[in-house]
């Protein structure tokens, strides 16, 4: 079975995340204040009342604790990454991380993982739970738009509208990941698929 290395998927990552950066950078706006993760996690399991799988994705976020710093948080990239079953394709382990968009309207999406995001999402259903500190507005959004071309890298939301302030979230649920194999009756198009399930949510705090 073919995976990307460890060292090209991270690059990819980070050229992902270096170019978004580049291309989403906005008109400078006041720095974010710190978040408290207690508060910050309170306010998405109230936002996640009355969805089951919602409300089991931050339970499983609280129960894992925070496990980096919270600071001042303007970055694009979520501060804590996701872990799941299939990990970034050797075993369950670290997975990948959400991220905020800015493009052409706010969104927000998710990269990592083995291989590639698979174009066919069929059957896996990935989530996005989203809380404004500064407005109170929460909502839950699906990630389901993806270019089938080796630059696009993340899986995002439609654009969106939660307000100016810090936003809270946390990406759970599904993604249906593919590497090139030789082709074979168990994988005529040439692709191994892989189903991914998150286990605990990556969280972050971007300021809007």
């Amino acid at each position: 079975m073919h995976r990307l290395s460890v060292t090209r998927r991270l690059s990819a990552a980070a050229a992902a995340t270096a170019a978004a950066a580049l291309v989403f950078a906005g008109p400078a706006t006041a720095a974010p204040q710190p978040v408290d993760w207690t508060t910050a996690t309170a306010h998405l399991r109230a936002a996640a009342a009355g969805d089951p799988s919602a409300e089991r994705a931050i339970d499983r976020l609280v129960a894992a604790g925070p496990t980096v710093e919270q600071a001042a948080l303007p970055a694009q990239p979520f501060q804590i990454p996701a872990q799941s079953d299939i990990g970034r394709g050797e075993g369950p382990g670290v997975y990948g991380s959400g991220i905020s968009l800015n493009y052409d309207g706010f969104r927000l999406g998710f990269f990592g993982g083995p291989g590639t995001i698979a174009p066919n999402q069929a059957g896996a259903n990935l989530q996005v739970i989203w809380y404004n500190l500064a407005n109170g507005r929460s909502g839950t959004q699906t990630l389901i738009e993806h270019n089938d071309v080796p630059v696009d890298t993340t899986i995002r939301t439609a654009a969106f509208d939660p307000g100016p302030g810090t936003v809270v979230a946390a990406v759970y649920g599904t993604l249906w990941h593919r590497w090139p194999v030789p082709v074979s009756p168990d994988h005529q198009d040439g692709f191994q698929y892989q189903l991914g399930t998150i286990s605990v949510p990556s969280f972050g705090a971007i300021y809007n």
